[in-house]
């Protein structure tokens, strides 16, 4: 695996690929008040790109809007929900089309409760993620060793799930309500961002 860290945009000449893995990092899981700090990607290769954004950065990142905005290109998150409206928020652009690995294991291992990203791993691939570095300081100007490892890991393995969880939605036929559901996804990413992040606006209450 190797780990390459870009300044607020992606290289010129990086070839995407069909499909990317995508995670963020933030000050915090407010979306209004903690900026967008780091951008990792993964093209399915084993190596893992991080985009750093500083506290007064425009945001502007031609390269990486471009691979965002390429509909040619199945971005791949896990609870993609957050990413999408973070990505919005500070980059201006709406990814799609999307996958969710959180939402199919959602819709297919319904047996269990465990559906965060290290139980997907440990249950699906037998990799453990090391989560130590999860409540760290990502608006840093210097990201430690800890921390490239700890994000490149979010994005490293979900092309792998993607294929064990589609194996999965199509045995219980629950392929085409999953492609439903990460076409909303970005809906449900705009409700956040203008104020219905906890109601369910598709509930009957009096």
């Amino acid at each position: 695996m190797t780990i390459f860290l870009h300044q607020n945009d992606l290289p010129a000449d990086l070839p995407f690929g069909s499909s990317v893995a995508i995670d963020t990092e933030t000050m915090g899981l407010n979306l209004v008040r903690d900026r967008l700090c780091l951008v990792q990607l993964s093209f399915g290769d084993g190596h893992a790109h991080l985009v750093q954004f500083g506290p007064n950065s425009n945001y502007d990142a031609p390269n990486l809007k471009r691979l965002l905005r390429d509909q040619n290109i199945q971005k791949l998150f896990h609870f993609a929900r957050f990413d999408l409206a973070s990505i919005e928020a500070y980059l201006g652009v709406m990814c799609t089309p999307v996958y969710c690995t959180k939402i199919a294991s959602r819709l297919v291992r319904t047996f269990t409760d465990r559906h965060s990203l290290k139980a997907l791993c440990s249950d699906l691939l037998g990799v453990e993620l090391n989560k130590q570095q999860q409540s760290s300081d990502w608006g840093s100007l210097t990201l430690n060793d800890d921390q490239k490892t700890y994000a490149a890991s979010d994005v490293l393995y979900l092309h792998r799930l993607k294929e064990k969880l589609d194996v999965i939605l199509e045995r219980e036929g629950r392929m085409e309500l999953a492609k439903a559901c990460f076409e909303f996804l970005p809906a449900r990413a705009k409700l956040d961002l203008v104020g219905w992040p906890e109601i369910d606006i598709f509930a009957h209450n009096s």
